[in-house]
């Protein structure tokens, strides 16, 4: 019997943003709690209170990041840190290890919801996707709950502190303590909040667990548990129909089951679906269970639960299986942030990313280092990612004097249950990592700690593997962490895959994280050549791909480790995409305020990088010279030229004359998944690459030409017909090109944006050291681009971007919105 891993997606159904647009029926409503929030960044005596007055407040749209729009301060939250260097301890400030922004203090929410009498009688519960941090709620007045975890989903239920028939105030207080991150956290109420509407009959919140046990000749069968809440105070007849939906919508199979109950009970159903249509990550087939709650003949409750069907596991010799078809991990670390947008929640941009990482050939994420947004898991589901959903960055060991360690002991089984019921039904999700980094791998109450969290993700999925990313491998050995967890992750261990193995063969074992090379999109450095935890004025990495911090490698390393590890299932490169905080390798340097190690940079735009994986990763042919071709006061110097390509040969040519071709060699590290002219004297013109077949012939070719001086502006846009649902977003890249159309690649020109008919929202270029605000109508170009972020708005309409720049040719471009 093949073990078939149960797996089911919450579909969230949003009626409406507005309060006042209640339905008057007894099932199950939801209303989005977006717009009308009164927003003070400040603590406030008697914020909660009814009768303080709030006028002067901001109005603000959930979900809100209310640090994203700045202003950058070297002062916001440095961190100070201590390093013992040869028996001397020195003190060191890392002034943007949190991006730079005022992300720490208090903020006051505050809603008035007005809720008619005629739904008196129902349950009514508050849920948020996540608050950052300290969640303290309260409902006119009055105390109603807290979860201090800021990405935790949570919620309470309102019911005997509504006033029906009345205005009610919710009010949140949420705080963020200084030194609680070791990146930019956000916020505020940064993820989507809404009021739950049931009978009170009902099914519980996260209430259905969906396992998929055995396929046997094409037969799936289905194990639904239902918890079902009868809060009537009297026993009750309850029946529960179970229907399974295919994606189409078309009802597959369906039963019921009777029971009397008079509190909360577990219905525990079986089903069989013929045929099912697996879920893969190449067609990512999703099913649905409709569950209808039944009293006295009439449906009081319907939740909807999506599901797929798959099956995987871990072999300690070959890797990764899904389906029986071997899968190799192509996986990248996501931290929580959308670059300009900060931290709040947009479901088309994250829908962007997970476009363009699967462009390169990425197939798996793993969220660093803690619960992901819900929306980036039905998009996972959608679009066919595999996922590591990471709980923590710290146990009771803390990496910073205010993180997760201050909470653990009251908070870690509360917010880990939480997460697995949330998130265990997601065809996406492939292992629950408990950890990344943990100090506990040095301390004797490690492994206890370990086996106590290993456990609970056991009992309330135990058809997931657990994992754990260890950078300490000898000490995660040694104190028993590494077989504690099902399969341990290693990060930037590729030099000890084959000695781990020899040591624990039967350990089935992948790379948690790798790489952290680190870069600035299109800045390169002569001479071309390998640098570890290098610095430089003007804060910027080489975009060779060479330069890297102490712990870590180049993508080459791992590739070539991974190619001699065949019991590695895969790697997670860290990061997909830069992200605020953390500007390693100038840590201490400012204006470094955010990341150099993403693949794609701040506001997604591909770096060099994103070529080289793609290259490794995708079937597509692949074609990619670097670096630009304007080196002027270099004439007759050497420049070196990489290219990143999935030919085995390529040849070069300057100006026409051809400068060699290179082949692919397999016993470099620098020569087989990259091609290499060192020392071509730099003159002005044309270069060129060609990719060759096996025979010679010239299959694609690729030109970098040197830019003259820049005379126009260019837009594209990555949609031009958006949703007018004031989510969608349109992302326009801005381009600074010469009189022929070539992008100048040093080109930092000041665009001036003006729009009708829409919003712009956000603006970026991708430097990790600008401190221009994010939310200002100009930006300076960085390397010849930079972006422009539009929202739809609520009503279909024509929406045109003007870019200026003084001295250049304007662009205008058009975005249409529709219902």
């Amino acid at each position: 019997m093949r073990i078939l891993v149960s797996l089911f997606l919450f579909l969230t159904i949003i009626l409406t943003s507005c309060q006042k647009d209640y339905k008057n029926n007894n099932q199950r409503q939801i209303i989005s709690l977006e717009k009308e929030w009164h927003f003070i960044n400040n603590d406030i005596e008697g914020g909660e209170q009814p009768g303080l007055k709030d006028n002067n407040w901001e109005i603000v749209q959930v979900p809100h990041d209310w640090a994203i729009k700045g202003p950058f301060s070297a002062d916001n939250d440095a961190q100070n840190i201590q390093f013992v260097n040869k028996g001397v301890k020195q003190t060191y400030t890392l002034k943007g290890r949190t991006g730079g922004l005022p992300h720490v203090g208090v903020g006051w929410y505050r809603k008035y919801i007005e809720i008619p009498d005629s739904l008196s009688g129902r349950r009514v519960f508050i849920e948020f996707d996540g608050a950052m941090s300290h969640a303290r709620v309260f409902l006119n007045g009055k105390f109603v709950g807290e979860w201090p975890y800021g990405y935790a989903s949570f919620g309470f239920d309102l019911t005997n502190k509504i006033k029906f028939g009345q205005s009610n105030l919710l009010a949140v207080r949420l705080e963020n303590l200084p030194e609680s991150s070791r990146w930019y956290p956000g916020a505020g109420l940064y993820r989507n909040v809404r009021l739950v509407f049931t009978n009170r009959i009902h099914v519980k919140r996260w209430g259905t667990y969906i396992t998929t046990p055995d396929i046997d000749q094409g037969t799936g069968n289905v194990v639904i548990k239902t918890i079902i809440q009868n809060q009537t105070g009297e026993s009750g007849v309850i029946k529960l129909i179970t229907e399974i939906a295919d994606h189409s919508g078309n009802i597959v199979t369906s039963t019921g089951t009777q029971e009397t109950i008079n509190s909360e009970t577990e219905f525990e159903q079986q089903l069989t679906v013929e045929d099912p249509h697996l879920w893969t990550p190449e067609d990512p087939q999703l099913y649905s269970a409709i569950s209808k709650v039944i009293v006295d003949g009439k449906m009081v409750d319907q939740y909807i639960t999506g599901f797929g069907f798959r099956y995987f596991h871990f072999d300690s010799q070959k890797g990764f299986f899904m389906n029986d078809r071997h899968l190799e991990l192509k996986g990248v670390c996501m931290h929580h942030d959308l670059g300009p947008l900060g931290a709040a929640v947009n479901k088309s941009a994250i829908r962007r990313q997970l476009k363009l990482l699967q462009e390169m050939g990425c197939n798996a994420i793993r969220t660093s280092h803690n619960p992901p947004a819900p929306e980036l898991l039905d998009l996972c589901d959608e679009m066919g990612f595999l996922v590591i959903d990471e709980a923590f960055d710290e146990w009771k060991y803390g990496k910073c004097k205010n993180g997760y360690n201050t909470l653990f002991e009251e908070w870690a089984e509360k917010d880990l249950r939480a997460f697995i019921k949330r998130d265990r039904n997601h065809p996406s999700v492939i292992m629950w990592s408990i950890g990344n980094e943990i100090r506990e791998q040095s301390k004797p109450d490690g492994a206890e700690i370990c086996q106590f969290l290993t456990d609970i993700c056991h009992e309330e999925d135990p058809t997931r593997p657990v994992t754990a990313g260890f950078d300490n491998w000898k000490e995660a050995i040694q104190n028993g962490m590494a077989d504690i967890v099902d399969i341990p992750g290693w990060n930037y261990k590729p030099q000890y895959y084959k000695t781990i193995h020899a040591n624990h063969p039967d350990w089935k074992m992948y790379a948690s994280e790798t790489a952290s090379t680190v870069s600035s999109r299109g800045e390169y450095f002569q001479p071309a050549e390998i640098k570890i935890y290098y610095t430089r004025d003007p804060y910027h990495s080489s975009s060779y791909d060479l330069e890297f911090p102490w712990w870590a490698n180049t993508p080459d390393v791992e590739f070539m480790a991974q190619d001699s590890c065949p019991f590695i299932a895969g790697e997670f490169v860290w990061t997909g995409f830069d992200y605020l905080g953390e500007p390693t390798p100038y840590n201490i340097q400012w204006p470094a305020r955010s990341s150099y190690f993403g693949i794609i940079d701040l506001c997604g735009i591909p770096k060099d990088r994103f070529y080289l994986y793609q290259s490794r990763w995708s079937d597509k042919e692949v074609l990619h010279l670097l670096p630009h071709w304007n080196w002027e006061g270099h004439e007759g110097k050497p420049v070196s030229v990489h290219c990143y390509t999935s030919f085995n040969a390529v040849e070069l040519f300057l100006n026409g004359i051809s400068l060699g071709i290179r082949e692919k060699d397999p016993t470099k590290i620098y020569g087989k998944y990259r091609l290499i002219w060192d020392n071509v004297l730099y003159e002005p013109g044309e270069l060129k690459a060609t990719g060759l077949d096996k025979d010679g012939n010239v299959i694609i070719e690729n030109i970098i030409k040197t830019a003259s001086f820049p005379t126009k502006i260019e837009l594209v846009a990555d949609k031009k017909t958006i949703k007018a649902n004031g989510k969608d977003l349109s992302f326009v890249t801005v381009r600074i090109l010469d009189k022929n159309g070539v992008v100048c690649p040093k080109a930092d020109n000041l665009v001036k944006f003006s729009i009708t008919g829409g919003s712009l929202i956000a603006v970026g270029n991708g430097d990790p050291t600008s401190l221009e605000s994010f939310i200002a109508f100009q930006r300076k170009a960085f390397n010849g681009q930079c972006m422009a972020i539009i929202n739809s708005g609520t009503e279909a309409s024509t929406v045109t971007l003007t870019a200026e720049s003084d001295g250049l040719q304007k662009a205008e471009i058009i975005i249409t919105t529709n219902n």
